[in-house]
């Protein structure tokens, strides 16, 4: 199974984030503002259903009595658009919907496209070996530059020899592996770093091989250099074409820019 990002999850990954939090495990503190699931250990995270046989709209029928206390909590006219699973009982799953048929698009849900199209690229680059792949994000530190400006959205920043995080914006020199900008990304929906992993998504697709070997010196003089009408159709159907190859259609879903001005 492909180690994900459970508390014990350092050791494989290097994100720094983890390896305070393993420390601090015994912590009252920690307890306060982590749930019992956050304590996973990898040995313990499952994907549920990925080897369930039946077919998805099998398991998206209605629950009526989880349906009529998830409508309950939202106001009968807010216009939320809903789809919620409990899979607290895997042999018994519920599920409810409100508004399933309106059309939404959350800006962070493209963060989802993002990491799909990095790891389809990573795939490509690496289709045999996931330990290439891990080595590849664990090792592979890469600088924010203009990609990560401007965002509001703070990240951890971890120094483990002094024992201390501070919570702030993403600068220039940032500079961090690609599982930690995957991990800005996702735990705290860090714009800046959704465009530097669609960046990285984008040099693997270009530079193929060569990327395990490319300088920060490199990358930045093929930006500086490329045909920029070329470069956003690739990097616009680099992060839309995984979904079509999902069934998702371009009227069900698009992302058409990057995620922060700089």
């Amino acid at each position: 199974m492909a180690i994900l990002y459970p508390i014990d999850g350092y050791k494989s990954t290097g994100i720094k984030r983890l390896k305070r939090l393993e420390k601090t495990l015994d912590s009252t503190l920690v307890e306060r503002y982590l749930k019992p699931g956050s304590f996973k250990r990898s040995d313990e995270v499952n994907l549920w259903l990925c080897e369930d046989t039946k077919p998805v709209d099998s398991l998206m029928v209605v629950d009526k009595d989880f349906q009529s206390k998830t409508r309950r909590l939202f106001p009968s006219r807010a216009g939320y658009g809903i789809a919620v699973m409990d899979m607290s009982n895997t042999d018994d799953l519920k599920y409810a919907q409100l508004n399933e048929n309106s059309g939404f698009q959350p800006g962070s849900v493209g963060k989802i496209a993002v990491a799909t199209a990095f790891f389809n690229e990573l795939r490509n680059l690496c289709p045999e070996d996931w330990s290439v792949r891990q080595r590849l994000m664990k090792n592979k530190i890469v600088r924010s530059g203009n990609w990560g400006l401007y965002d509001h959205h703070t990240i951890p920043v971890v120094n483990l020899e002094k024992d201390k995080m501070v919570k702030r914006t993403v600068v220039f020199n940032d500079e961090f592996s690609l599982y930690e900008w995957l991990d800005h990304m996702l735990s705290v929906s860090n714009n800046g770093a959704a465009s530097i992993v669609w960046r990285e998504a984008l040099l693997m697709h270009v530079f193929g091989d060569t990327y395990f070997s490319l300088t920060q010196e490199e990358a930045d003089a093929y930006f500086n250099q490329a045909d920029k009408s070329e470069l956003t159709d690739i990097a616009i159907d680099l992060v839309n074409q995984p979904l079509r190859n999902l069934g998702i259609a371009h009227e069900e879903w698009r992302l058409g820019s990057f995620f922060t001005n700089g």
